[in-house]
């Protein structure tokens, strides 16, 4: 993505106040008392286990560790964890 791109949408997010992860199509993770994790703008599963989840995103990747592990909902873009989640790494891609 071109420099002037990047300056454009994060102006565009800054002038009309709109949500970056629109905009940039970024991760939206939602943690429910460490029990439930909803992550929106995934790119598919790379690995499941009911100890680790790591999924592809557009700009880099996400682990998630815990223990009891289940994927609950699946969708193109969408995924529900639930048991107990112990840490979430996000790996980001300098752009």
């Amino acid at each position: 993505m071109s420099r002037f791109v990047r300056k454009f949408r994060k102006w565009t997010v800054d002038a009309l106040d709109l949500p970056g992860d629109l905009v940039f199509n970024l991760p939206r993770l939602t943690l429910i008392g460490g029990k439930q994790l909803y992550i929106e703008n995934h790119r598919g599963v790379v690995f499941f286990s009911p100890e680790q989840l790591q999924l592809e995103l557009s700009h880099g990747s996400l682990e998630v560790e815990g223990s009891g592990l289940v994927i609950k909902e699946i969708l193109p873009q969408e995924i529900v964890i639930e048991g107990r989640i112990e840490g979430i790494k996000y790996r980001g891609t300098e752009e």
